[in-house]
């Protein structure tokens, strides 16, 4: 099942913008400006006791076109935009090319991520998950009058094991990978092209086996 997503994405003007990509590595240029807005909240960040929930985010490269549910996905074999954004505690995380990787887009209102959450940890605690590959959580959507916040505590509370990055007040890192619904995953390979995206609940067993073939 998928929770529909309840809002379009904006851009906020904190975009590709004066950014350098060299061979699918993101170069100084970008690194040194991210590191500049480590601690910087959004005007409008939804906060707990201190802890931002959203945190800006910087897209390099065209976003994926939306997702659809029938028909074949035109994603497939494009190149994903490489994403530089925190974690809720304000460190330095990035999507981009290197090793095979699930980008797992996640809202703390929606029932189906709350059942997915769990399993995904389980899957990491029973040794499921693939040697040489990553997982990467991206918390969006958030806001604070909906259930569940704040999607930090939430993510706490469940021992989710994977690396999480904070979107930005517009979601703008699920608006780049074409996100329509929650769960939402997009599966990449090593050079950063889509191989597969899942919209909705999942058995760890078939992103496990995505992973493995995505070297």
């Amino acid at each position: 099942m998928t929770s529909t997503k309840k809002r379009t994405a904006r851009g906020d003007g904190f975009g590709t913008h004066g950014w350098l990509i060299v061979g699918g590595v993101v170069t100084a240029v970008l690194l040194a400006g991210i590191i500049a807005i480590a601690t910087t909240v959004g005007r409008n960040s939804a906060t707990d006791s201190g802890v931002a929930q959203t945190r800006p985010v910087a897209i390099l490269g065209d976003a994926l076109p939306g997702f659809v549910s029938s028909g074949g996905d035109a994603a497939v074999g494009m190149a994903a935009p490489v994403v530089a954004g925190f974690t809720f505690a304000g460190e330095q995380l990035m999507i981009q090319p290197g090793v095979p990787t699930a980008v797992v887009f996640l809202a703390h209102w929606c029932p189906h991520c709350q059942r997915e959450v769990p399993v995904l940890t389980e899957w990491e605690r029973s040794g499921g998950v693939p040697e040489g590959v990553q997982v990467i959580g991206v918390a969006t959507d958030t806001d604070i009058a909906l259930p569940n916040f704040p999607p930090s505590r939430w993510l706490d509370r469940e021992e989710f094991p994977f690396p999480v990055i904070a979107d930005s007040d517009s979601s703008e890192a699920a608006a780049a990978f074409g996100l329509s619904g929650f769960p939402f995953t997009v599966v990449l390979d090593s050079s950063g092209n889509v191989v597969q995206r899942i919209s909705g609940e999942f058995e760890p067993d078939l992103l496990g086996s995505l992973l493995a073939a995505a070297g």
